[in-house]
C-alpha cells in the first residue's frame, strides 16, 4: 500500500498509523485493489494528505466517501479529474462560488488548485468499492480520519472547518473553540436549497482567516 504523505502529515500521524486498526486496514485494501475494482487509485488515496501539508491548512472541507464511477475520484473531497463530468453536487458548490465570490464556473472539477491553497478536502472514508457508495465505511477509515480532525482541532494556529451535511457537523466536537466553522446542508440537489445556497461559505472563510491573522485563499480554480 503507498502510504506516503507529505513529512508534517507524516510526523503528526505516526503514532495513529502503527495501531493495529491502522494496520489491519492497510492490509485489507491491498487484498480488495487486488481483488476488486477500488476508488482513487491506490497512489491517490493519501492525495490530499501530499498536496496541502498539515502546517499550511487553512480551511478544512469534510466530504463522506470518494465518487465511485469509473475515473472520477481523485483522492480529495468533492473533486473529479479534468475531463470527467462535473457530479451534481460540485456543480452546486461551483454556483455558489460564483454567486459569492462571482468567480466564473470552471470548466473542470478538479479541486487541485484548492489543496495547493491550504484547503484540506478530506473525506471521512478515503475509499470505496466501485459502484457501491459507502462500501468501506466500516474498514477503519472513520477511525483515522477522526484523528485527524482531532489533531487539526487541536492545533494551535486557527483554521476554517466548513461542514455540509450532518455526516460532517458530527465532527464539531473535535473542533477546539479558537477555530471557526462554517456549518450547512449538503450541497446535493436534495438539500442545497434548505440553505446551502446563499450561505456564502467561501467568502466568510476569508473573511474569518484575516480576522485570525491569516491570508485569505485563492479560490479561482485553475
Amino acid at each position: 500500500m503507498n502510504d506516503e504523505m507529505e513529512k508534517s502529515w507524516e510526523t503528526v500521524l505516526r503514532e495513529e498509523k502503527e495501531q493495529p486498526y491502522f494496520r489491519k486496514l492497510m492490509k485489507d485494501l491491498d487484498q480488495a485493489y487486488a481483488n476488486e475494482t477500488i476508488y482513487p487509485e491506490k497512489h491517490e488515496i493519501f492525495q490530499a494528505f501530499r498536496l496541502t501539508p498539515f502546517d499550511r491548512v487553512k480551511v478544512v472541507i469534510l466530504g463522506q466517501d470518494p465518487y465511485h464511477g469509473k475515473g472520477q475520484a481523485e483522492g480529495l473531497a468533492f473533486s473529479v479529474k479534468k475531463g470527467v463530468k462535473i457530479p451534481p453536487s460540485l456543480r452546486n458548490i461551483f454556483k455558489e462560488l460564483e454567486e459569492d465570490l462571482h468567480i466564473e464556473k470552471p470548466d473542470h472539477g478538479s479541486l487541485v488548485s484548492w489543496a495547493k491553497e491550504g484547503v484540506l478536502l478530506l473525506n471521512t472514508v478515503l475509499t470505496v468499492k466501485e459502484a457501491e457508495a459507502n462500501s468501506h465505511a466500516a474498514m477503519g477509515w472513520k477511525n483515522f480520519t477522526y484523528a485527524v480532525i482531532k489533531k487539526l482541532g487541536q492545533r494551535k494556529e486557527p483554521i476554517v472547518f466548513i461542514l455540509w451535511g450532518n455526516q460532517a457537523k458530527e465532527k464539531e466536537k473535535f473542533i477546539a473553540d479558537h477555530h471557526r466553522i462554517i456549518s450547512t446542508v449538503h450541497p446535493s440537489p436534495l438539500s442545497a436549497r434548505r440553505g446551502f445556497f446563499g450561505s456564502k461559505p467561501f467568502s466568510r472563510a476569508n473573511r474569518y482567516l484575516q480576522e485570525m491573522g491569516r491570508s485569505p485563499v485563492n479560490w479561482k480554480i485553475e
